[in-house]
């Protein structure tokens, strides 16, 4: 039985297929019956180029459980991207362990 569960979202990026990678105009999400995974119903991601024959995109098939992990660990690196976008954008920038300080940076300028 097919679920018809499907949404779809512009993308912008680029993804990779055999040997070449390409740019992004969308990427599907459905759950529906595995093609290739030895799975019954699976999460599919297809990151799509509109302009490329259908066959041309990048996908994978996940487990329920996984596609559940992945959304968390997506969702703590958005949260910590924001975090850091933000901070660019008012100048305070953090210092990771390794990462030169700005005081160091200003030695090497000199």
């Amino acid at each position: 039985m097919c679920t018809s569960i499907v949404e779809i979202a512009a993308a912008e990026g680029m993804a990779k297929r055999e040997d070449a990678w390409f740019p992004l105009t969308h990427a599907v999400v459905a759950y529906d019956h595995a093609r290739h995974a030895l799975l019954a119903d699976v999460i599919t991601l297809d990151f799509v180029n509109a302009a490329l024959p259908p066959g041309d995109r990048a996908g994978v098939e996940l487990t329920l459980e996984t596609a559940k992990a992945l959304n968390a660990a997506l969702a703590k690196a958005i949260a910590a991207a924001e975090l850091e976008e933000a901070e660019r954008l008012h100048g305070l920038e953090r210092t990771r362990p390794g990462a030169p300080t700005p005081a160091a940076l200003s030695l090497v300028a000199a």
